[in-house]
């Protein structure tokens, strides 16, 4: 895993060991980029269920102005440490070892891009969502950028939340990104 481009290129990342996180392709994640760009330059980032922080990092390099990277598992906290200081983006990165819930309710800013990318067998998704709108933590133009295996799973359930909409929806795969933000924006 590495980060493909920007400022921090070609750095090799540091991973997590064992099947408890699952990294995002490079294929997918040159995509995605490809994608959300001109919304990420000057941005903030908040990167939910981080793993090796290798979304934030990689949006970082590509001229975000900050990122809070957020994991409950402290190895994942130590890998990303270790990341950050790879890339060197100690000064512009905020890293949170906290449950997602907690993380969100105690943000006290406001964020541009969020990555929603947790355990697939966890199914809390939809709950981060919720949890996101309930505390006010987007501006008027954020995009939530969700990455799933169960596309119908999730497009139902986001069907039932009033203030959000699907922008876009990409496949990859068995990998599908929702990219989602407040309605009305």
């Amino acid at each position: 895993m590495r980060i493909i481009s920007g400022k921090a290129r070609g750095t090799k990342l540091y991973t997590l060991e064992g099947t408890n996180t699952r990294p995002t392709l490079d294929r997918i994640k040159e995509s995605l980029f490809n994608i959300i760009q001109n919304k990420l330059v000057n941005g903030t980032i908040l990167d939910l269920f981080a793993g090796s922080g290798a979304l934030a990092l990689e949006a970082l390099s590509r001229g975000a102005k900050k990122a809070i990277l957020c994991d409950n598992n402290i190895k994942a906290i130590e890998i990303i440490n270790k990341n950050i200081e790879k890339c060197h983006f100690e000064d512009r990165t905020n890293v949170v070892y906290k449950d997602y819930k907690k993380c969100i309710q105690n943000l006290n800013e406001k964020v541009d891009i969020v990555f929603i990318d947790p355990p697939y067998r966890l199914d809390i998704s939809i709950d981060a969502i919720r949890k996101i709108l309930e505390h006010e933590i987007l501006k008027d133009d954020s995009l939530i950028i969700l990455e799933t295996d169960d596309e119908e799973r999730e497009l139902n359930e986001l069907d039932k939340i009033e203030n959000i909409e699907i922008k876009d929806l990409r496949r990859y795969g068995r990998v599908k990104l929702i990219f989602l933000n407040k309605k009305g924006m």
